[in-house]
């Protein structure tokens, strides 16, 4: 992930540290409800195996170009063991611009299932995503006078989450007490709607996080949601790392360029039970101007300042808020902004800044997704697996062994040093049966959402355009401007036939070509909205042959129709 659309917009990072991490030769069990921070002593053996080197021992040479241990304990062979409880947390869900204003919206933090909404007085309500009668999903409902009605048997629910209806209950009769859902408590901060997870602590709203630059006079941002087919903890590494951008996205935009790809310099400043911080640059530069804060649960910003031409001090920041969707699967809400704006960012519309995020994820996704199936399959932990160097994985080591200190509060993790595997298989979702149920729930405006049933993530229009209302809008009218051209056309086509005057029918047969032009565009940017990720390179160099081939076709195809109707 980088580019205009990204933080990262040049490459950088390096490491303080001098020594590889030992291999651990025995198993630490943790306390889930550790109380305060521990250390837990291991023994090592005086051989480190990486990356399946097993037999080999490090060198002079490793111990200059590897990350070695952060600190005394780690040294020591000792691990810092910290008090965490992942309910107890508050987890970014949505965009508050992209909340559907008449349907509910199934969604997920690990592997719990919720339904957010906006009830009669548009205040944001959250449940559990399950009605108490027969487990039906709430999210698959309707909104009727702002009561959430359940689809199956039309039972509705206030705010609160109290049934207040049940059509098949006797007149004379009372509705249960027991008939509730349980509910969730959702906070609208800086353009963004977060959840509590927790049922037994009541929130915390001193966790919310808060972001200074957006706060600050005259910033404006552009923000994105998207939905990913890996997991949350490899989505952040891919975020924190810098080093990727001008090999992954080379040419993506008008900054990254694979001759740019260069060792970087990194200084941690901060680390607690709640993330870590540093800043970092390019090391030919010296400098490390760039402020990175990774931040408990998984949210992640990259700030800068720079001074314009008119001597004022500007900020940047990227931000990334990221939501642990199940298993291999996560959704990032995406957020860039500064108190200055680019002039291309005046002129461009807002779809083409969201659809050029789309195209860097998917740049990603393929490796990332492999590197995803790597770690199921292997299960052990990242530093048995990973080469993190100096120079560029800094961050990336952090964030594993901070995985290491709270990851057995979580539903699994993958740390530098421990692991916990999912206790739980991964949840298949399917599509709802019948054709109207399945329109029903491929509509925002229809009862839910068709990715939360049948989720094709390799389809742009899945990951992103359904979860965005303006890209949603743009599709529309992108389709009823080619409809209304398609049938331009024909009329102007038809005319044409019938004209007598020669001047007539040539007008009305460019008149015909150039809403077929229209139609093409039209269809154009339905498709970018729409694209298929390819994963492997020959492939999407055969489907840009075949598009040309499209393109040249369809050229053809207009002039011959111009000319024969200009013959007639």
């Amino acid at each position: 992930m980088a580019l205009s659309l990204h933080p990262f917009v040049s490459p950088r990072s390096t490491s303080l540290f001098n020594f590889p991490t030992p291999k651990p030769t025995t198993t630490i069990t943790l306390q889930k409800h550790l109380k305060s921070t521990t250390a837990v002593r291991t023994s090592f053996p005086k051989c480190h195996a990486v990356a399946d080197i097993s037999t080999s021992s490090v060198t002079e040479d490793d111990h200059q170009v590897l990350v070695g241990p952060s600190s005394e304990e780690e040294r020591r062979g000792e691990r810092l063991v910290a008090d965490y409880d992942w309910t107890e947390e508050w987890y970014p869900l949505y965009l508050t611009k992209d909340v559907p204003d008449d349907a509910p919206l199934g969604l997920t933090v690990f592997d719990k299932q919720i339904v957010l909404y906006k009830d009669g007085n548009g205040e944001l309500r959250c449940f559990q995503d399950r009605c108490p009668h027969r487990l039906a999903k709430l999210s698959e409902g309707q909104l009727v006078d702002g009561r959430l009605e359940c689809l199956y048997h039309g039972w509705q629910f206030e705010g609160e989450g109290k049934c207040v209806k049940i059509p098949q209950l006797p007149a004379d009769a009372k509705i249960p007490k027991s008939a509730c859902v349980r509910t969730y408590e959702v906070k609208e901060s800086q353009g963004v709607v977060w959840v509590w997870m927790s049922q037994k602590t009541p929130p915390n709203f001193g966790k919310i996080p808060w972001f200074e630059n957006f706060a600050r006079p005259g910033f404006q941002d552009t923000s994105t949601i998207h939905e990913l087919p890996y997991d949350h903890s490899i989505l952040l590494e891919n975020l924190m790392d810098p080093a990727h951008i001008p090999i992954s996205h080379d040419r993506t935009d008008w900054t990254a360029k694979r001759e740019d790809a260069q060792p970087l310099l990194f200084e941690v400043t901060e680390r607690s039970d709640r993330g870590f911080a540093g800043w970092w640059g390019k090391e030919k530069d010296g400098s490390r101007p760039n402020f990175l804060r990774f931040e408990a649960p998984c949210n992640l910003q990259n700030n800068r300042e720079f001074v314009g031409k008119d001597g004022v001090k500007h900020y940047f920041t990227g931000l990334f808020l990221c939501r642990p969707t199940g298993q291999g699967k996560s959704m990032l809400i995406v957020r860039f902004g500064a108190t200055i704006r680019s002039p291309l960012s005046k002129i461009l519309p807002k779809w083409y800044f969201h659809q050029n995020a789309s195209k860097v994820f998917e740049q990603d996704m393929g490796f990332l997704s492999s590197q995803n199936e790597v770690l199921m399959k292997e299960k052990v932990p990242t530093k048995q697996l990973y080469l993190n160097l100096r120079s560029s994985d800094t961050w990336v080591a952090e964030y594993r062994k901070w995985m290491d200190k709270v990851g057995h509060g979580m539903p699994y993790h993958f740390g530098h040093s421990t692991i916990s595997l999912p206790k739980q298989p991964a949840v298949v979702e399917h599509a709802p049966a019948g054709l109207v149920a399945g329109v029903s729930a491929s509509s925002p405006a229809k009862g839910g959402l068709g990715t939360m049933h049948a989720p094709n993530l390799a389809n742009r229009y899945f990951r992103h355009v359904i979860h965005c209302k303006s890209c949603s809008s743009v599709v529309k009218a992108f389709n009823t401007w080619k409809n209304g051209l398609v049938a331009a056309a024909l009329a102007l086509s038809a005319l044409a036939i019938l004209a007598s005057g020669r001047q007539w029918r040539t007008f009305l047969v460019v008149s015909a070509t150039l809403c077929l032009a229209g139609v093409y565009a039209c269809s154009t940017a339905i498709a970018i909205e729409h694209y298929k990720f390819i994963k492997h390179t020959g492939d999407c160099e055969s489907a840009k042959r075949y598009l040309l081939f499209c393109i040249s076709v369809s050229i053809v195809k207009c002039r011959s129709f111009s000319l024969n109707l200009l013959q007639l």
